[in-house]
């Protein structure tokens, strides 16, 4: 299972070693994760990751004392964050044990700090959001984990997903007012057949809609849904080329708001357009050919 998430082509891959290893196995899989991520990292991967145990288990601080002697490790996901506390805990370990790559001097040298990503898996850890996205300067973004949050509250979870909304809606809002880059989603438990990959669909554009920029898979199978789902389609990129095009020579005439078929055009507008464009181009899509057909777009 190792070696075949080397073939993927995906953003980060997170190994596990919480839910998925047994207590017994857990010293036995730390090693095995050290030694597989001292291989060269795929140029299909942009991100390692590795998911380690609660802070609360006690088992936390071996993980990290395993995992980071890896040479090729980019982040580590930590489960069940309930309290600023337990970031705190691990960006000093990470600190501790890697301080070529978190000091003032490393990042002058562009040697990039280790990422936390913040599982949000409880009650607790929703109503304290705010001082959670504060706790590490290396936090780049939450992680939703409806499971145990339906566990936590007792809820059942439906194919609407409408009892997760409140918790959704808070952590995206939450990582965008701290400015997290990464704010993923739930996983999707169905994922065989026609009907599961169109229940993943929906609730991607649901997601989506939230504010979410990712979402956890489960499956290699899910991942190409997952990615067609949150790149920027052809028609979305079209609307927002035109509009940062007209808007460039809308402002060169003086005018703050202006039309474009048929709708008004302001700044909050334009900021999507913007965001749009340079998701694109984040996801590897050809932007020049699009702007240069519509290079003579002119604000309505």
């Amino acid at each position: 299972m190792l070696d075949k998430s080397r073939g993927m082509n995906v953003d980060c891959v997170a190994y596990d070693l919480e839910d998925s290893v047994t207590p017994g196995r857990k010293p036995e899989a730390r090693s095995n994760v050290r030694q597989f991520l001292q291989q060269s990292q795929p140029a299909a991967i942009k991100e390692n990751a590795v998911r380690i145990n609660a802070v609360q288990t006690g088992l936390a601080l071996d993980d990290l004392n395993e995992v980071l002697k890896a040479p090729n490790i980019d982040a580590i996901v930590v489960s069940k964050v309930n309290s600023p506390s337990d970031l705190h805990f691990v960006t000093d370990v990470i600190r501790h044990a890697l301080p070529e790559r978190h000091t003032e001097a490393s990042q002058e040298a562009d040697l990039a700090p280790i990422k936390i990503l913040a599982l949000v898996e409880s009650a607790k850890a929703v109503m304290d959001l705010s001082s959670i996205c504060k706790a590490s300067p290396y936090l780049s973004g939450l992680i939703f984990a409806a499971e145990d949050f339906a566990l936590d509250l007792s809820l059942t979870r439906t194919p609407s997903l409408m009892e997760f909304l409140f918790a959704r809606s808070a952590i995206a809002t939450a990582c965008r007012a701290h400015n997290l880059p990464s704010t993923i989603d739930l996983v999707c438990t169905s994922y065989k057949g026609s009907e599961g990959l169109q229940r993943l669909h929906e609730e991607c554009l649901g997601g989506k809609g939230l504010g979410f920029n990712g979402k956890q898979c489960i499956h290699p199978s899910q991942i190409e849904v997952v990615q067609k789902a949150f790149t920027p389609s052809e028609r979305e990129l079209e609307w927002a080329i035109r509009i940062v095009i007209a808007d460039r020579k809308a402002d060169k005439q003086g005018r703050g708001a202006w039309t474009l078929d048929g709708q008004m055009i302001d700044a909050p507008v334009v900021g999507k357009a913007k965001s749009i464009v340079d998701k694109a181009e984040a996801c590897n899509l050809v932007v020049d050919s699009m702007q240069q057909k519509w290079k003579n777009q002119e604000p309505e």
